[in-house]
């Protein structure tokens, strides 16, 4: 389980300092995403509150419980289980 979550991390953190290099430049781009996921009209409010308006990529990769942005994980969490 370890050396799976070592592998994914070594994968995102080395697709990150490709990404922007390989990904095409976009004139007035505010900015990308590469995600594995189709994204909703939610998810894309969502990121242009999260994502700075710099012109770079970000990969964003969704899981069940967790997603991935940039490399960093954030877990979901149900908001009826919130203390």
């Amino acid at each position: 389980m370890l050396t799976q979550e070592i592998k994914r991390w070594e994968i995102l953190t080395t697709s990150m300092r490709d990404i922007n290099e390989v990904m095409p430049k976009i004139p007035n781009m505010r900015w990308g995403a590469l995600m594995n996921k189709m994204p909703t009209n939610k998810k894309v409010k969502e990121m242009n509150r999260m994502f700075p308006r710099d012109g770079r990529w970000h990969t964003v990769f969704e899981e069940e419980e967790q997603t991935f942005v940039d490399g960093v994980r954030v877990w979901k969490k149900d908001p009826k289980s919130w203390a």
